[in-house]
């Protein structure tokens, strides 16, 4: 499909030369790209498949067509499909108690939390109170010991603010419980091997040669966030501005939502480790190309290869969105943005929507930081995979957007 080494590999199908200039123009605007990864699926079969750059500049080490790279929550849409894959052959009731599989978990007064909230970041658990370490969360049962006796920050189900990591050891236990296996072997067994991806939630040390090292966009000022966010979302500054500090400022739970206890913590580069890799953090840590992050996608809404993840029905079941019927945590009462310009969620997985538009009105899939993204689209069967290493946190980051623009227009 692609060459092997050096300055990239191109497959294109006629008709979609859009998406390949793009690709190269990314590599020219800001932030740039030093390594990346884009691959659209239709119908179940390949149409795009690009990669270029290189996957270590300090080492002088190329993309290759087998490297891959850490695509944070992009994790958070395999995971999703794990739980969904379940509920399709009806071993988990989206609407039962998680009590239901995991009984330790109803202390601290969440005995009634469905299933459903915890895909859906409305259980309340954004953060553990901790202390935990590095290396107890990279054991994953402290996690859960932690989970099961920490108290909800709010009443389950009326409002939603994001589980940054959290969401991984939460719908990872409940997948775990039911199928006996942790939720980066049942991925691997399900998922990833039926449809033949190098895509990893607990990376295998024979893997690590192909990993590409993550560089880091310049950053960006307060003003520049703010502009970026005005730019994505449509709302006004003064909105805008709220918003951040509510939600964002230093000591916010949206911002203690990544810490987990203090286990993570990101002036330690702890997501460079090899123990980080090699765990499983069902939130933020699959390692693949965006070859397979588009196979996957393409398989829950399209035949790939005599593989097909969901069946129709999971899928309208699991896009359903949630998060337009409660508030935002954190947000003052004065302060009212539309679930559609801020965190439009169904069970699992983003809807296309103002800031994340994807392939169109009907698209579902996950970003991830740093500017990765997967996604599919049902009526169009698009699966859709885009990776990088330059790992950029701007909100108006053109790279993905571009990417989705230019599938769109091939759409017609």
């Amino acid at each position: 499909m692609t060459g092997s080494v050096g300055n990239g590999g191109d497959f294109v199908e006629q008709g979609w030369g859009k998406v390949a200039d793009a690709f190269h123009a990314n590599f020219e605007g800001t932030p740039g790209e030093v390594g990346a990864g884009c691959s659209v699926y239709v119908g179940g079969r390949p149409v795009v498949d690009l990669w270029r750059g290189s996957a270590d500049r300090e080492e002088n080490r190329p993309w290759r067509d087998d490297t891959v790279v850490q695509v944070a929550s992009t994790t958070k849409g395999a995971t999703a499909i794990c739980a969904h894959l379940l509920a399709q052959r009806g071993e988990l009731d989206l609407d039962a108690p998680v009590t239901t599989y995991w009984p330790e978990f109803g202390a601290g007064g969440k005995e009634e939390i469905p299933v459903r909230w915890l895909l859906s970041h409305q259980a309340g658990l954004p953060i553990v109170d901790g202390p935990l370490t590095f290396e107890q969360a990279c054991a994953w049962d402290p996690v859960i010991r932690a989970l099961e006796a920490q108290k909800p920050l709010w009443k389950p189900g009326t409002e939603h603010v994001y589980h940054s990591v959290t969401y991984g050891f939460l719908v990872g236990e409940v997948v775990r419980r039911i199928s006996g296996k942790s939720l980066g072997t049942f991925f691997a067994d399900e998922v990833a091997g039926p449809l033949g991806l190098s895509a990893w939630i607990g990376l295998p040390e024979t893997e690590e040669s192909r990993v590409a090292q993550l560089h880091y966009a310049a950053p960006f000022s307060l003003e520049e966030l703010l502009a970026g966010m005005i730019k994505v979302t449509g709302l006004d500054a003064d909105t805008v501005n709220a918003w951040i500090q509510a939600i964002w400022s230093p000591g916010s739970v949206q911002a203690k939502a990544g810490e987990l206890g203090g286990a993570l913590d990101n002036t330690s580069d702890y997501f460079t480790t090899r123990a980080w890799r090699a765990a499983e953090f069902p939130a933020a840590n699959m390692i693949a190309d965006a070859r397979s992050v588009a196979r996957m996608y393409a398989a829950t809404v399209s035949d790939v290869d005599g593989v097909r993840l969901l069946d129709p029905a999971t899928v309208e079941t699991m896009t359903e969105v949630q998060t337009d019927k409660t508030r935002m945590h954190g947000l003052p009462p004065e302060l009212d943005i539309p679930a559609d310009r801020s965190f439009y969620m169904s069970l699992g997985f983003h809807r296309a929507c103002t800031p994340l538009p994807m392939a169109g009105p009907g698209s579902f899939g996950h970003p991830g930081s740093g500017g990765s993204i997967g996604f599919a689209d049902p009526e169009a069967g698009v699966g859709f995979g885009y990776v990088t290493n330059n790992w950029s946190f701007r909100p108006d980051d053109p790279r993905a957007a571009g990417l989705a623009e230019a599938v769109r227009s091939c759409l017609g």
